[in-house]
């Protein structure tokens, strides 16, 4: 790989908004290889039967990457940090999270500005949290969810057309 620099980057305008609105899941090696194109966009997966399962979230949900670097050993790799927030106990939700949580899925972030990213694309995906609920009237009752990955690139832009035709109508409602 070149480490030459190609280009520059202007100040961007104020038109960007923060927060995340769903995630997909993909159970863990479904994905196969992505192909990136030059643009920096995902744009093909080798294995095509996937299938991917959405969870709608708000406020207090985000996307953070850190990346990790040794001059010593001469490596680099990003880790993933997506934080949920799904309110209301309900028995669906739990069962599901319980198969999250024993899976390794991928996971495909849509911000709050119509982007695609993808967390954990070939290792998979770990997911720890807290399940709550509440003390007080105000408090959360749900879920509170870090899922995490560690790959050798930084969370993949993905072509919308990857998500939208993949994504099962099955949803719960909690009650």
């Amino acid at each position: 790989m070149a480490c030459t620099l190609t280009k520059g980057r202007k100040l961007a305008c104020k038109d960007a908004v923060g927060g995340i609105k769903a995630i997909y899941l993909a159970e863990y090696g479904t994905l196969g290889t992505a192909t990136i194109a030059s643009t920096g966009y995902v744009t093909a997966f080798s294995l095509t039967n996937y299938t991917l399962y959405q969870f709608d979230v708000k406020s207090a949900s985000g996307l953070e990457q850190t990346i990790n670097s040794s001059d010593d050993n001469g490596t680099t790799f990003y880790e993933q940090v997506l934080t949920l927030v799904l309110t209301k106990l309900d028995p669906e939700t739990q069962v599901q999270l319980q198969l999250i949580i024993a899976n390794r899925p991928h996971v495909f972030v849509q911000d709050n500005n119509g982007n695609y990213m993808a967390v954990g694309m070939t290792r998979g995906t770990t997911t720890t949290g807290t399940i709550s609920s509440g003390v007080a009237l105000g408090d959360l009752n749900g879920y509170s969810l870090t899922i995490t990955g560690q790959e050798p690139l930084m969370a993949q832009f993905v072509t919308a057309n990857l998500i939208t035709g993949k994504v099962s109508a099955t949803q719960i409602t909690p009650a």
